[in-house]
């Protein structure tokens, strides 16, 4: 998998309330205005929230990296675009959190850890 839209850095919203990673499709034709050229095709077409329905045009990569000084990571998450969503930025979802094993942590500052290694931890506020 590659990042396929231009290389900008974008918002990342971490979300351990949506099952899906998403983005919006007026966040993206704001933003990333080449992100049209290579959408796939959505695996799964039902997708709802508290006020009804929502309609999914297909579904994009964007590649995230999170530098450490330990070494970064990168990551390729699959992002559902949603027709009419006001998300500013790329969330991601639960679902993809846990395939990783990227876990949230509200102390005195918040960090996330990603895999077993739960002493190297990501500073949150360096990424959004």
């Amino acid at each position: 998998m590659t990042d396929f839209i231009d290389n900008t850095q974008d918002p990342l919203i971490i979300d351990g309330n949506t099952y899906f990673s998403e983005v919006a499709r007026e966040y993206l034709d704001n933003h990333c205005p080449n992100w049209e050229k290579h959408p796939l095709p959505t695996k799964s077409k039902n997708f709802k929230s508290a006020s009804g329905k929502i309609k999914s045009i297909g579904t994009i990569i964007k590649q995230i990296i999170i530098h450490h000084r330990k070494g970064n990571i990168r990551l390729n998450p699959d992002y559902v675009v949603l027709e009419e969503s006001h998300i500013q930025g790329f969330l991601l979802g639960k679902y993809y959190q846990a395939m990783h094993g990227i876990d949230t942590y509200n102390s005195t500052n918040r960090f996330i850890t990603i895999g077993t290694n739960k002493q190297k931890k990501f500073s949150l506020y360096r990424y959004l």
